[in-house]
């Protein structure tokens, strides 16, 4: 299909989707380093808002490795055993499933690693040291399903599936104050509720101005990840293999689509280092996900069921 074609696709599902929201309400604001947006039938009221807003901030002073009082920043400052609030419970099951399917790859071990490479508390984006793997999980920490004890100090970085989870987060605050039809956009990480399906573009890793698809999403996530996002150097982004401490190459982006925002952030990671199949069996039934990516060629891969369309 010709460039052309593409723009001209992308071009029109941008215009539908302008105008399906245009007849709606939008609350925009920044949280955790990225826009975010929230569409609803009608305008959020003020405890809505706040709600949002607090809860957010609730969660970055615990996972934020930007924060020096975060409670990542005190792991990060001595071993011992660190009790997390009970959201920690799901993100570090995942972590768990993510990390053997994908032979270590996937590790919430790599705050060090992404410092030394530049990408640190005051964004130098200067590479201090050479390549190294990250140790594995169960050489520097044990949890408990409360508890995080740890044998030297460790970084934890969760952004492989952070952001996805606290747009889940977020999500339930709009079910708790009884809005049942909306989109959470966290710049990459969304998630859907409502009757009416929404089309979704997947942008072109390459050149953001087109698309590479377009996906049906209804009252399901879907979260993206590609290695130009965050990117800085000769070679070096926020995708770091665990088991060599380098980001990785073979895969440049990646889409999944999950009942939840905290799985389809964590598995468009995870399919950086391994494929749907592989992936798909860490998990039990019924959970199912569908799944694109883009390898360092160009060259597409979807699921089978894929619930959309794919330009090339």
């Amino acid at each position: 299909m010709s460039r052309t074609d593409v723009e001209t696709r992308e071009t029109r599902e941008t215009r539908e989707t302008r105008e399906t929201r245009e007849t709606r309400a939008t609350f925009r604001f920044d949280a955790i380093g990225a826009p975010w947006s929230i569409d609803t039938r009608e305008p959020l009221d003020e405890d809505a808002r706040g709600a949002v807003l607090e809860r957010i901030d609730r969660f970055d002073r615990v996972w934020s490795r930007f924060r020096p009082d975060s409670l990542v920043s005190r792991v990060a400052a001595e071993p011992g055993t660190w009790v997390f609030p009970p959201e920690a419970s799901p993100l570090f099951d995942l972590y768990r499933t993510l990390h053997d399917r994908t032979a270590g790859s996937v590790s919430p071990l790599v705050g060090h690693r992404l410092e030394d490479l530049g990408y640190d508390r005051r964004y130098s984006f200067v590479e201090a040291n050479g390549g190294a793997p990250v140790p594995p999980w169960d050489d520097r920490v044990r949890w408990d399903g409360t508890s995080l004890t740890t044998r030297i100090p460790v970084l934890l970085d969760v952004g492989a599936a952070g952001k996805g989870y606290l747009v889940d987060i977020v999500a339930g605050i709009l079910g708790d104050f009884g809005v049942d039809d909306y989109v959470v956009d966290a710049s990459g990480d969304l998630v859907h509720r409502g009757p009416e399906a929404i089309r979704v573009a997947l942008e072109h890793p390459l050149d953001a101005t087109m698309a590479v698809g377009v996906v049906e999403l209804r009252n399901a996530a879907i979260c993206a990840s590609a290695s130009n996002r965050r990117a800085w150097g000769q070679g070096l982004h926020h995708i770091i293999d665990a088991t060599t401490g380098a980001p990785t190459t073979a895969v440049i982006a990646t889409w999944a689509i999950a009942r939840h925002a905290l799985h389809a952030d964590g598995l468009a990671t995870a399919l950086f280092f391994a494929d749907h199949a592989t992936l798909a069996n860490g998990f039990g039934r019924p959970f199912t996900f569908q799944s694109v990516r883009m390898l360092g060629t160009g060259h597409l891969e979807a699921s089978t069921p894929f619930d959309g369309e794919l330009f090339a």
